[in-house]
C-alpha cells in the first residue's frame, strides 16, 4: 500500500513540473542600448583645447564618438558662431563608419577673429541614442600676414602716419575753440592736456607742409584767444575737460571739477613751443606771443603748494577745495609740471626746494630705482618702469638726449624704460597670443569696456600703438619694426580715419574704434622729434625754461 502511494505522489509531482515548464516561457533580459559619448576633437590634426589659437582660415574640425552617428541629426547639432553671434555655414563629412564627423566652414573665416563651436545633445547615434553631453570650444584664427597696403619707403611711412594722425587735431579740432576733443566721440568735450599735444602737432604739420604756416597760425590764434578770454580757469590753471564752445569746466570726476595743474602744464608746454615757432616781428605774431605769455604768467604755480608746502598738488576744486589731495611726485609723466612751475615768472615761481623735496623726494620714496630688468638698468621709477607714457608726455618738449642731473642720465632713462617694456612683451610671461618683437608697447589706453594704464605690472593683453611709435626717438629699430607691422599687417583693422586706433588685443580679438588726443598727439610729435628734433628745439629754446632747468640741477648741451 505504501509503495502504491509513493508511486502516485511521484507521478503527480512529475506532472506538475511538466505542466509548469511548458506553460511559462523563459524570461529574456532587456539589454539597453549603450551610451553615446563624445570622445575627442581636433583642429587641423591637432588635439583641441577649450581655447585654440592660430587656427587657419579653412579649418577642419574633427569629432570622434563612441558609436556611429545618425547623419540626419548633424546639421542641427553643430553650431559655429562668430564673435558677433552670427552663425557660420559649414559642411560635414564622415569617417570610420560614421563614428567620426568632420566639420568645415563653407567659406574662408576672417583673420584674427574668435569663433565658438557648440555641439549639443540633439546629436544621435544610429541606434537613436542621444549624445550623453555636449561640448563647447573656442578658436581664434591666425594673423593674415599679407600686406594690406602697398610698400612705401620708411620716410613715406612716417609721413603717412603723421599726416593721417594730424587730421585728428586739424580736421577734427573743435570748430569754435580749435582745441582738441578728448576722443573722437566727445562732441563738445575738449581736453586741456591733449590740446597742448595738439598744438605741438600743428607745428609739426606746418613743418611737414600738411598745412601752410598761415593756416597753422590762424588755428593758433583761435586757440589762444579762446584760452585767454573764454576758457574757465582756477587760479590761472585750466580744468582737465572743458566745453569747446563755452569754455566752462566739464567735471572729469565729481571732485575734479576745477584746476588740473598737470594738464595745464601739458597745455603750456605746447603753447611755449608755438610762441617760439611763430617768431615773426609783425603785429599778429607779436600778439600771439604776448597772449601765450599772458596765459603762462596767469597760472599761480606757487599757490598749488597748498599753503607753501614743499610739493605741488594736482587738483583744486571750487566746491571741494583740496579734497582729492593728490601730490605731484615722481617718477612719472609730470616732470614738465615742475619745470614750468620753476621756470615761471617770479610772481608765481616755486622755490627749487619744492622740486627737490616734492618731485624727487630727495631721491627717496620710489623716485630712484637702479635695478636691472631684462638686462637694462632703470635709473628712476617703479618696478619694471610703469606705463610708457611716463617717458612721453614731458619729453614731447624736454629733450632727454644729453640731459642729466644728480639722479639720472635721461637718455638712459627713456631708452631703458622702453627696452624693458619691449623685452617684457617679447618674454610674454602671461602667454598672450600675438605679443612679439613686432607687437609690443604697454601704456595707458582704452581697453574693452574701460580704460587702464597698462604696464608690465598691469598687463591685460592690450597693446596701444602709441606706446611703440611714440618711443621712436629712444628705440628707432624696435619702434620702426612695430610701426611697419601695425601698418602693413594689421592696417586693415587698426589704421583708420585719424591714424592708428587707440588700442587692440589679439589674445581675445578686439580692436578699438576710438582715438584719444593724449595718445594721437605723442605719435605725431615724437616722430617729428625723431626726424628733426623740432619740438625739443622749440621748447628748450625758451629762455625761462633754460634758466628754470639749470636752477633745478639739470645739465645739457642745450641749456
Amino acid at each position: 500500500m505504501k509503495n502504491i502511494l509513493l508511486i502516485i505522489t511521484l507521478a503527480l509531482t512529475f506532472a506538475a513540473c511538466k505542466k509548469s515548464s511548458t506553460s511559462s516561457p523563459p524570461v529574456v533580459p532587456v539589454v539597453p542600448p549603450s551610451a553615446f559619448n563624445f570622445i575627442s576633437s581636433a583642429i587641423n590634426g591637432n588635439t583641441s583645447a577649450a581655447l585654440n589659437y592660430n587656427v587657419g582660415f579653412a579649418p577642419v574640425l574633427k569629432f570622434s564618438f563612441s558609436d556611429k552617428v545618425d547623419r540626419t541629426t548633424v546639421a542641427a547639432s553643430f553650431l559655429i558662431k562668430d564673435n558677433g553671434g552670427m552663425p557660420v555655414n559649414f559642411t560635414s563629412t564622415f569617417q570610420n563608419s560614421d563614428s567620426v564627423v568632420l566639420i568645415q566652414p563653407a567659406a574662408s573665416l576672417a583673420a584674427i577673429s574668435k569663433y565658438i563651436l557648440l555641439l549639443s545633445t540633439s546629436l544621435k547615434s544610429q541606434k537613436n541614442v542621444a549624445l550623453s553631453s555636449g561640448t563647447t570650444f573656442t578658436f581664434i584664427t591666425k594673423i593674415d600676414s599679407s600686406r594690406k597696403f602697398s610698400a612705401i619707403t620708411d620716410n613715406e611711412l612716417l609721413d603717412k602716419t603723421q599726416s593721417q594722425t594730424f587730421k585728428y587735431f586739424y580736421d577734427f579740432g573743435h570748430p569754435v575753440s580749435g582745441l582738441a576733443r578728448e576722443r573722437n566721440t566727445s562732441g563738445e568735450t575738449v581736453t586741456s592736456g591733449g590740446s597742448g599735444f595738439g598744438v605741438m602737432a600743428l607745428l609739426a604739420g606746418v613743418n611737414r607742409n600738411f598745412i601752410t604756416r598761415a593756416q597753422g597760425f590762424s588755428r593758433l590764434q583761435t586757440i589762444t584767444s579762446f584760452l585767454k578770454n573764454t576758457a574757465q580757469t582756477f587760479h590761472g590753471a585750466y580744468p582737465h575737460w572743458l566745453n569747446g564752445s563755452t569754455g566752462v569746466v566739464i567735471p572729469f570726476s565729481t571732485k575734479d571739477n576745477g584746476a588740473d595743474l598737470v594738464e595745464t602744464s601739458f597745455l603750456i608746454q605746447g603753447l611755449l613751443c608755438a610762441r617760439q615757432f611763430f617768431n615773426g616781428t609783425d603785429a599778429a605774431e607779436t600778439t600771439l606771443r604776448n597772449d601765450i605769455n599772458f596765459i603762462y604768467d596767469r597760472v599761480e604755480w606757487d599757490w598749488f603748494t597748498q599753503g607753501n608746502q614743499n610739493v605741488l598738488y594736482w587738483h583744486w576744486s571750487p566746491n571741494y577745495n583740496w579734497d582729492i589731495n593728490l601730490k605731484i611726485k615722481g617718477w612719472n609723466e609730470t616732470l614738465v609740471t615742475y619745470v614750468l612751475a620753476r621756470s615761471a615768472a617770479p610772481a608765481h615761481r616755486i622755490p627749487a626746494s619744492v622740486y627737490t623735496s616734492g618731485w624727487t623726494g630727495n631721491g627717496s620714496n620710489g623716485f630712484t630705482n637702479g635695478n636691472s630688468y631684462y638686462g637694462y638698468q632703470l635709473p628712476l621709477g617703479e618696478n619694471l618702469g610703469g606705463p610708457l607714457f611716463f617717458e612721453h608726455y614731458s619729453f614731447l618738449g624736454i629733450n632727454p638726449n644729453g640731459l642729466s642731473d644728480g639722479y639720472a642720465n635721461y637718455a638712459t632713462q627713456t631708452k631703458n624704460h622702453t627696452l624693458i617694456n619691449y623685452s617684457y612683451c617679447i618674454a610674454n610671461p602671461k602667454n598672450y597670443f600675438g605679443y612679439s618683437d613686432s607687437t609690443w608697447g604697454l601704456t595707458a589706453s582704452d581697453i574693452p569696456n574701460g580704460y587702464t594704464a597698462s604696464s608690465p605690472t598691469n598687463d591685460v593683453g592690450v597693446i596701444a600703438p602709441t606706446a611703440a611709435i611714440s618711443s621712436l626717438p629712444y628705440t628707432p629699430a624696435e619702434s620702426m619694426k612695430a610701426l611697419k607691422f601695425y601698418y602693413y599687417v594689421l592696417g586693415d583693422k587698426i589704421f583708420k580715419q585719424y591714424g592708428f586706433v587707440d588700442a587692440f588685443r589679439l589674445n581675445d580679438p578686439w580692436f578699438a574704434d576710438s582715438f584719444l588726443a593724449i595718445d594721437q598727439g605723442p605719435i605725431i610729435v615724437q616722430i617729428e622729434n625723431y626726424r628733426t628734433g623740432l619740438l625739443w628745439n622749440l621748447f628748450t629754446s625758451c629762455p625761462e625754461v633754460k634758466a628754470g632747468m639749470l636752477s633745478l640741477g639739470f645739465s645739457a648741451p642745450y641749456l
